[in-house]
């Protein structure tokens, strides 16, 4: 009985599958997403995009309190 029990509550168990496809989806895409970033990183400077930070010469005085 335990057993007829648990294969019909199986049989009925749809929206699970569609969760776990939904969740397959999301890593896919998410896999997907990573993958073009680190693409992007890599050939980003062949499409005009630059990714080093401005360098400028900054100086700021400071006044130390010593005695």
């Amino acid at each position: 009985m335990l057993w007829a029990k648990q294969r019909s509550t199986t049989k009925n168990s749809g929206a699970g599958k569609h969760m776990i496809r939904l969740f397959k989806l999301l890593i896919f895409l998410a896999i997907i997403g990573f993958v073009g970033l680190v693409g992007y990183a890599y050939v980003g400077e062949y499409f005009g995009a630059n990714f080093s930070p401005p360098q400028d010469e900054v100086r700021t005085p400071v006044t130390l309190d010593a005695e």
